[in-house]
């Protein structure tokens, strides 16, 4: 596979040929206990193992064009670039890596997977501190090249726009706002994280800017606030605002994704009291916007509890919900949405409990799948292991010998699935 940008070419690894077709792969990460497995579905053979290896859970797995994936190590201070269909075809996982800025809050790439961007965020700190963004170049003469500046201490979002000449777009939350950096003007900057200063930039109306999207086909970017879904496009180095996008109802969104087949964002809509420690009480609907037709919106009912992160299937889009009466994983029919299962999970020890945070201290579940083969799994965490459903059917249970401590993370890959377009870590 070659990728032409600006006239030049980028190659990653080259792939030989197989003459079996190849099956969908399972990177199941531990980042408590800083382990990475590659497993081979649906079987879940162990194909790699990497050690030492703690991912940024916030910031997730990037899909990358080539069937390649991307996470940042938090503790290493890395960014790492993987091959999961070297294994077995003679060549590493890890393909490539670069020095980023950490803790890693955001993780974003370009369409073409060539030049990604990194924001920085808590960590384990109760109040931001750390205003770096690290710009990185995988095809850089000489291999790849990583440059950090200072933007602006809060939780930033980041989007990449354009393949040709990217737009770093930097979504900010207190004040709300958008800052828009030429790639290239980053990866030019001097030594010792000097300050950058926007190309352009745009306030917000929000102070609660949580969860971002970037549509390659019509280059918008997509920013989930409080009062709907912010949304923006590129015209030369500056940005034009467009009309946000409604929740259609109480309560709102803190994460997207794209869904690139069915041409759909999709996120979950929280509502109900702001006290985390009654989360049993919260209400949950899965929310849908077209990405072509405005018209072609809604929400659907998912049930009360903790519902986060999502993952989208070739036959569905699929949701874990955590509830003291009894977990599940609900699958909605992305084409006409509407719930069409609902199937239960084994009970974590040591899951979030009412009166306390779901988040701090206690085990949850990841959840992942890929737009080429129905297959979706959720980790159990606590337990060491992933369930494995293969459409709405349970295929399996894949264990690993660490415990998925705070659920792990996973990332589902297959074959020309088209998850690079969705071009933002998870």
């Amino acid at each position: 596979m070659i990728i032409i940008i600006d006239n030049c070419a980028y190659a990653p690894t080259p792939r030989t040929e197989s003459a079996m077709p190849l099956s969908p792969r399972l990177l199941v990460a531990d980042q408590v206990a800083g382990t990475l497995r590659l497993l081979d579905l649906p079987d879940g053979a162990l194909l790699a193992e990497l050690t030492g290896r703690h991912l940024a859970e916030h910031a997730g797995f990037l899909a990358l064009p080539g069937g390649r994936a991307a996470f940042v190590d938090d503790l290493a201070g890395e960014l790492v670039v993987l091959d999961p269909y070297g294994p077995g075809a003679g060549r590493p996982l890890v393909e490539a890596t670069a020095p980023v800025a950490v803790p890693a809050e955001h993780l974003a790439a370009d369409p073409s997977g060539r030049r990604l961007a990194v924001t920085t965020g808590l960590g384990r700190n109760h109040e931001p501190w750390t205003d770096l963004l690290t710009a990185v170049d995988l095809g850089a003469p000489g291999g790849p090249r990583a440059v950090r500046v200072r933007t602006r201490v809060g939780e930033p979002g980041v989007t990449v726009l354009g393949a040709d000449d990217p737009l770093v777009v930097v979504r900010h939350r207190e004040p709300g706002a958008l800052a828009a950096y030429r790639h290239a003007d980053l990866t030019a900057a001097a030594p010792s994280c000097p300050p950058a200063v926007p190309a352009y930039e745009t306030r917000l109306p929000d102070a609660d800017g949580h969860g971002d999207a970037h549509d390659p086909v019509t280059g918008r970017l997509f920013a989930a606030a409080g009062s709907g879904v912010h949304r923006a496009r590129r015209d030369g180095d500056r940005l034009v605002r467009e009309e946000p996008l409604s929740w259609g109802g109480p309560g709102r969104g803190y994460y997207l994704r794209l869904d690139p087949v069915r041409r759909t964002l999709w996120s979950c809509v929280r509502g109900g009291p702001a006290d985390p420690g009654r989360w049993p009480e919260w209400s949950n609907d899965a929310w849908f916007q077209g990405l072509d037709d405005d018209r072609r919106t809604g929400r659907i009912p998912l049930g009360r509890g903790l519902v986060f992160r999502l993952a989208v299937s070739s036959a569905h889009v699929a949701f874990a919900r955590v509830h003291p009466d009894g977990d599940e994983l609900v699958l909605l029919d992305p084409e006409e949405p509407r719930v069409v299962a609902r199937l239960p999970l084994p009970a974590m020890d040591g899951a979030p409990r009412p009166g306390g945070t779901p988040w701090d201290g206690v085990q949850r579940r990841a959840v992942a799948a890929s737009p080429g083969v129905p297959l979706v799994a959720v980790s159990r965490g606590g337990h060491g292991e992933v369930h494995l459903f293969d459409g709405t059917s349970p295929a399996g249970v894949l264990r690993v010998p660490t415990p998925l401590d705070e659920g792990g993370h996973l990332a589902l890959l297959a074959p020309d699935d088209g998850a690079h377009l969705d071009p933002v870590g998870r």
